[in-house]
């Protein structure tokens, strides 16, 4: 696992530096998001991971132009966008995404590419309650000539970010560039495809069929279609049967590509949780060839999910590769913090007549050994700890 590997560096002003329980090594972690998650080991090991094979830390502004947002607004997993007025009376958005304002503020273009990763607060609306909620991401984006060794290392870093998170894990992948290659293959029109886009990520077989109907589609076709709904498993298996649905040379390319990727990854000595699930769909104005989405045991949705998005970059002029993926990363804590068996290692317990300057200094000594420390005047019984301390008895044995 990462947290075998070692760093010493703290990173930027601003940060502090961290010895992470349980983790044989230190690294800059920045404080509003160590205390905002009770086991930051996973974090600490992803810093160090992306870091060291090449990306560099971003940081964005809290707001950008709401015409950025208003323009792409089909790009936004939610389309609803928080505004306000600045004293100049310019219209800003509290931002409900990263990728976006990467992808219009990088200088990747040409033969100049960008690898850049992030912690960043987004801002959205709850689809359930309507109110304002507040995410926490962290991802990464490669900007630049995409090639087949890009891919792979996007994919690869996916399944070690998810690895960290959970060993029980799988990134469920898909290909832009199959299914919409089927879709121009029957002749279907560009509406009409992102309705049956649409009736693909809900897997509804009947609206497909329904739409196919009324586009002209012939009824191989249609039945070519409407299998997308149920090609998902193993990576290999579901490349066999996709094989069979083969009409012409982009929907062949893309599963040459998936091939390539799968043979590159199936050399690594560790076992990748790699599914196919042709599915997983996104909107064809913005991405072009893989997606993804990663699970967890334990987790109800996805808390990883990314793709390469080169049609987005030509949308705000620049003709250039991209491929990235975010983590969700209020999803991961409240699995992770669901899945901890304590809630600290130690339970120091002390009385009125202790000292509080000798009680926290031992439980600063405590810190500094990289020991979780609760300091309390009794046990209620909710306090889940490897070890109950009581401070009178441990001061007088010295």
């Amino acid at each position: 696992m990462l947290s075998q590997i070692k760093d010493d560096k703290a990173k930027e002003s601003g940060y502090i530096r961290l010895k992470a329980v349980r983790v044989q090594f230190t690294f800059a972690i920045p404080e509003d998001i160590m205390f905002q998650y009770k086991n930051s080991d996973f974090l600490t090991a992803l810093y160090s991971l992306y870091e060291k094979t090449g990306y560099k830390k971003y940081k964005m502004s809290k707001f950008e132009e709401y015409s950025l947002y208003l323009d792409n607004k089909s790009f936004l997993s939610d389309g609803a966008i928080i505004t306000f007025n600045d004293p100049d009376g310019k219209l800003l958005a509290l931002k409900p995404d990263v990728t976006l304002s990467i992808a219009k503020n990088t200088s990747a273009g040409g033969k100049r590419s960008e690898k850049l990763y992030y912690t960043e607060n987004v801002y959205r609306i709850s689809d359930s309650s309507r109110q304002l909620k507040e995410i926490m991401q962290m991802g990464l984006e490669y900007i630049g000539e995409v090639d087949l060794y890009v891919l792979c290392e996007v994919i690869f870093l996916a399944c070690m970010s998810l690895s960290e998170i959970s060993e029980s894990y799988t990134l469920d992948i898909s290909h832009m560039g199959f299914v919409t290659g089927l879709l121009e293959g029957a002749g279907i029109n560009e509406e009409k495809r992102r309705r049956i886009l649409e009736a693909v990520s809900r897997k509804s077989s009947h609206e497909i069929e329904h739409i196919c109907k009324k586009s002209g589609a012939d009824a191989e076709y249609t039945e070519k279609i409407k299998s997308l709904c149920t090609l998902y498993g193993s990576f290999d298996t579901v490349l066999k049967k996709a094989k069979a649905l083969v009409v012409n040379d982009k929907t062949a390319d893309s599963l040459s590509e998936l091939e390539s990727i799968y043979n590159a990854l199936s050399a690594f000595d560790n076992k990748f949780n790699l599914n196919l699930d042709f599915s997983v769909v996104n909107d064809m104005s913005y991405y072009n060839g893989i997606i993804f989405r990663g699970y967890i045991e334990g987790a109800a949705s996805s808390v990883l999910s990314g793709g390469r998005y080169d049609n987005l970059m030509l949308r705000l002029g620049n003709n250039t590769g991209a491929i990235g993926f975010a983590i969700n990363l209020d999803t991961v804590s409240m699995y992770a913090e669901n899945d901890e068996e304590y809630d600290t290692d130690v339970l120091l317990l002390y009385s009125d007549s202790d000292s509080p300057a000798e009680v926290l200094s031992w439980v600063n000594s405590l810190v500094q050994s990289g020991t979780a420390v609760r300091a309390a005047k009794q046990n209620d019984g909710h306090i889940r700890c490897r070890e109950v301390i009581e401070f009178e008895k441990r001061k007088n044995n010295g």
